[in-house]
C-alpha cells in the first residue's frame, strides 16, 4: 500500500470530496462553496480553461500559418476535418447563418471537447504533481486541491450556456426587432384570431414562452455538467479499487473500459452543445412568430 493511496483506502468519502474540491480564492481552504457565490473564484477552473483555449488558439494559428494544399500535414488534415464537419452541421441546420456562427460553433465544439478530455487523465496525476511541487515549498500535499476538468463545474457550463443565451436574445432582436420579439411572448405557443381570446391566452403564452426560453441555457448547462460530473465520479470510484495487488487487475480492466466509453461521452457532449447552439441561433433568426 502506497502512502499516496492511504487517504483513499482509509476514508473513501474524504478521498472523493478532496478530488471534487476546487482550488479557490475567497473561501476557507478546502471548504465547499454554495452553488451560486460570486465572491469565490475557482483558480483551477480559470487556469485550465485558459490554458486549453490558448492551446486551441496556438494550434489554429500554427496550422493557418503553414497551410499546404499540395502536401498537408497530419495536424492540418485533422483541423480541416473538424472544420468541414462543423461547417456541414451549420449548412444543414442554419443555411443562412452569418459569419459569426461558424467560428462560434467551431470554438464551442473544440473548446468543450478539450475541457472534457481532461477527464481522460488519471485522476491522481495532476493533483499529485501539483501537491509534490507545493510540497517542496513546505505545503502539505494532502491539503492541496486541484480540480482539472473545468466542465465538472457549474461555473463553466453555465458561463458557456449564458453566453449562448445572450446571443439567442441578440439574434431574436436582430431578426424580429425588440417589439416583435417581446410581443412573441404573448402569442406563442397558443394563437387565436379572436382578439378577446388572444388577450385571455396572453398570460398563459407569456409564462410558457418564458419557461421555454429559460430552459435553453438551463438544459445546456446542466446536461454538460451532469454528464461530465458523473464521469469524473465514476473514475474516482474505480480509483478506489487500488487497495491491494489483487484488485489492481479489476481496476485496470474497469478503468480501461470506462475510458474507452468515456471518449464517446466527451465527444458527444461537445457535439450536442455545439449543435444545440446552432439550432437555437437558427430558430432565433427566423423572422416569424413560429418556432
Amino acid at each position: 500500500m502506497s502512502e499516496a493511496n492511504a487517504p483513499a483506502i482509509s476514508n473513501p468519502v474524504e478521498y472523493i470530496q478532496h478530488h471534487l474540491t476546487n482550488w479557490s480564492i475567497g473561501v476557507e481552504h478546502g471548504k465547499q462553496v454554495n452553488i451560486v457565490d460570486f465572491s469565490v473564484f475557482h483558480v483551477d477552473v480559470f487556469l485550465f480553461s485558459v490554458l486549453l483555449a490558448g492551446l486551441f488558439a496556438y494550434v489554429a494559428w500554427k496550422v493557418g500559418k503553414s497551410l499546404n494544399a499540395d502536401a498537408p500535414s497530419g495536424i492540418q488534415n485533422v483541423v480541416e476535418t473538424v472544420v468541414e464537419f462543423v461547417n456541414q452541421q451549420i449548412q444543414d441546420i442554419f443555411p443562412n447563418a452569418d459569419r459569426l456562427v461558424g467560428p462560434l460553433a467551431l470554438t464551442i465544439f473544440v473548446w468543450v471537447f478539450l475541457m472534457n478530455a481532461m477527464d481522460m487523465l488519471p485522476v491522481d496525476l495532476l493533483p499529485s504533481l501539483w501537491g509534490g511541487i507545493l510540497g517542496l515549498f513546505g505545503a502539505d500535499p494532502h491539503h492541496v486541491y486541484l480540480k482539472v476538468v473545468p466542465t465538472t463545474n457549474l461555473d463553466t457550463t453555465f458561463a458557456l450556456a449564458l453566453t449562448v443565451f445572450a446571443l439567442i436574445i441578440y439574434y431574436n432582436i436582430r431578426s424580429k426587432g425588440l417589439v416583435g420579439w417581446l410581443s412573441s411572448f404573448f402569442f406563442h405557443p397558443f394563437s387565436a384570431k379572436n382578439i378577446i381570446v388572444k388577450i385571455i391566452l396572453a398570460p398563459i403564452n407569456f409564462l410558457m414562452t418564458l419557461i421555454e426560453e429559460v430552459a435553453k441555457p438551463v438544459s445546456l448547462g446542466l446536461r454538460l455538467f451532469g454528464n461530465m460530473f458523473a464521469g469524473e465520479l465514476l473514475f474516482l470510484l474505480i480509483a478506489l479499487l487500488a487497495f491491494s495487488v489483487w484488485a489492481m487487475p479489476a481496476q485496470i480492466v474497469l478503468g480501461s473500459l470506462w475510458a474507452i466509453f468515456h471518449i464517446l461521452v466527451i465527444t458527444l457532449q461537445a457535439f450536442i452543445f455545439m449543435l444545440l447552439t446552432v439550432v437555437y441561433l437558427g430558430l432565433a433568426s427566423q423572422n416569424n412568430e413560429h418556432h
